[in-house]
């Protein structure tokens, strides 16, 4: 049995913890044979390959009495990028748990259980919905509404360096003003608007105004402010932190691609360029 999750890109400017979409990078999980350990096998650096791998403890997490097997994780996600590396990790380790326990648990099940160990819908959801996700988690209640993002290009900037999701919210305001908090929250709303109307130009500007957390942590991604530059001269939609970053996102019309991620690379910053597209499938499994 197969397990496929995709990436996710979250926030897009002013959606802090509440939007994300689904890109084409992707976590894929190969379940084996039984065992009388775990062993999850894979080639990435300083992660546990037993039960205290994060795959495993989310599984046991919905399921504590599973049936140990050999599995198999490659994933062309980097981690503590800004592209949801862990989230895909944690929807992949609950539908272990769901094939290997025969829970038979809902989308809408999976949901909240991500979340609820996550701690925010935005980059769970559309790892298991696909496209674009608006939602929110108050109150522990989640509503969480799936969309078409509009035909757009994504060109990712991925640094060779980590940027982990607690450092970049040490660098967040303990709060807003009242007047702050309601200019923030208009802003949010024209950007989930125009993206719904599919009208880029105005949701590039909106999500280049966020007030709630880019402006803070711009300082802490050095390439961000070049890229958004470049973009901006050459016909982009908007730049944009993913995630906790330091991944740096644009959004561009197609005929504009080739020559961002030209320029971009011109530039010789030490990391990867490259081209996503929007996942409409979320979590797939496959017998």
């Amino acid at each position: 049995m197969k397990i496929t999750v995709p990436a996710t890109s979250a926030n897009i400017g002013p959606g802090f913890d509440s939007v994300g979409v689904a890109l084409s990078k992707y976590l894929t999980i190969e379940i084996l044979e039984e065992r009388e350990d775990w062993f999850v096998e894979h080639d990435l650096d300083y992660v546990p390959t037993d039960k205290y791998n994060l795959l495993i403890k989310t599984a046991l997490t919905v399921k504590s009495d599973l049936q140990p097997h050999h599995v198999k994780m490659v994933s062309d996600i980097p981690l503590a990028r800004g592209l949801g590396s862990s989230s895909s990790v944690i929807v992949a380790g609950i539908e272990l748990a769901n094939q290997l326990g025969k829970l038979e648990l809902s989308q809408e099940e999976k949901l909240e259980i991500a979340t609820k160990i996550e701690g925010h819908p935005d980059n769970v959801a559309p790892a298991l919905f696909g496209n674009m996700v608006i939602a929110s988690y108050v109150d522990k209640k989640i509503n969480a509404v799936t969309v078409a993002f509009p035909e757009t290009a994504f060109v990712a900037f991925i640094p060779d360096y980590q940027l982990r999701t607690s450092d970049s919210r040490n660098v967040l305001p303990n709060q807003l003003s009242h007047k702050k908090a309601v200019a923030a929250s208009a802003i949010a709303n024209v950007a989930v608007a125009a993206l719904l109307t599919g009208d880029m130009v105005r949701a590039g500007q909106a999500i280049e105004s966020d007030m709630f957390h880019e402006q803070y942590r711009q300082k802490l991604v050095k390439e961000f402010h070049t890229i958004k530059t470049i973009s901006r001269e050459n016909g982009a939609y908007a730049t944009y932190l993913s995630g906790a970053g330091p991944t740096v996102m644009v959004l561009a019309p197609f005929d504009k691609v080739d020559q961002i991620i030209a320029k971009i690379k011109a530039e010789n910053l030490e990391g990867e360029v490259c081209q996503l597209s929007v996942d409409t499938q979320g979590i797939l499994v496959e017998e």
